[in-house]
């Protein structure tokens, strides 16, 4: 009896400064259990040494491309979607993200494709946050999924990625088509999330973590787990942030759901199908009551 051939996966990962981290984590990526694994790299202008750390390490492994260097995307959330946009979805079973700082459990992608061949389309995971103290917390982002969540909230992070080719290549038609209104939503999981609910398409949400996820001071978003970081996410709906967000994804995807959005008494009397999280609808509620939102 012949075996079937492992999965082919092409990890996308987005580089800045990243010299820190980025043994420990490509490690982590090309050690991957059970699956056929190919790492695509974007460095986005750095001065540390993570550029020529890579393209050495790619010289050597024959499982690492890296893109052309020399561009400044200024976010993650643009590197991620230059990566998107200039890889080849259509040559591999899946795609996965990756950031440069995390440490992925080595069935983390066997994990995420044992989920998609029971018929998912899109696959994200809870994560293990852990500090540099030693402290380290379980991130629960498997909430059940309501009617409107994808509008006001990403899957989780998007490190946890794993879409099915198929998949990948209809966002990167998408992300090619709308190259300039894309680049202004700022969090490329949240829209990746979005682009793929609206689609229909089925996402699945694991309660198993699949990675630990590193926090330190150069975390674009990172966990959500202090007071000062809840003050933050405040401080980014009072200014208008969070619902700017919302309507440039909702212009995007679904422009009929654009009038709703903006409508307190339809938020209102729709709260609960706004989150996941039983906490994060009150949040947002009061919020909205206040006119914060």
């Amino acid at each position: 009896m012949t075996c079937a051939p492992s999965p082919k996966i092409a990890v996308l990962m987005a580089a800045y400064q990243g010299m820190l981290w980025l043994q420990e984590q490509v490690d982590s990526i090309l050690q991957q259990q059970d699956v056929d694994v190919h790492l695509f790299v974007s460095v986005d202008l750095s001065n540390d040494g993570t550029e020529d750390w890579i393209t050495q390490r790619a010289a050597q492994s024959g499982k690492i491309t890296v893109l052309p260097c020399g561009f400044h995307f200024g976010s993650a959330g643009k590197n991620f979607y230059r990566l998107l946009r200039d890889t080849q979805p259509e040559h591999y079973d899946a795609i996965a993200l990756a950031d440069q700082d995390d440490i992925w459990h080595l069935d983390k992608l066997s994990q995420a494709w044992a989920c998609l061949e029971q018929g998912y389309d899109a696959y994200s995971s809870n994560v293990i946050a852990f500090w540099p103290d030693g402290r380290k917390q379980c991130l629960n982002k498997a909430q059940p999924q309501t009617q409107y969540d994808h509008f006001f909230e990403a899957a989780g992070p998007g490190c946890t990625y794993v879409l099915r080719s198929s998949v990948a290549c209809k966002l990167q038609h998408f992300l090619l088509s709308h190259r300039k209104r894309v680049e202004s939503v700022d969090l490329h999981d949240w829209l990746i999330y979005a682009f793929c609910r609206n689609r229909k398409y089925k996402w699945y949400i694991d309660p198993r973590p699949g990675m630990h996820y590193r926090q330190h001071s150069s975390n674009q978003v990172g966990a959500n787990a202090s007071v000062k970081a809840y003050i933050k996410r405040i401080k980014l709906v009072k200014n208008g942030w969070y619902r700017d967000q919302v309507v440039r994804i909702s212009e995007l995807l679904s422009p009929n759901q654009v009038n709703n959005f903006n409508s307190r008494c339809f938020l209102i009397m729709n709260f609960s199908e706004l989150r996941r999280r039983p906490r994060d609808k009150l949040y947002l509620l009061l919020l909205i009551i206040l006119g914060l939102y």
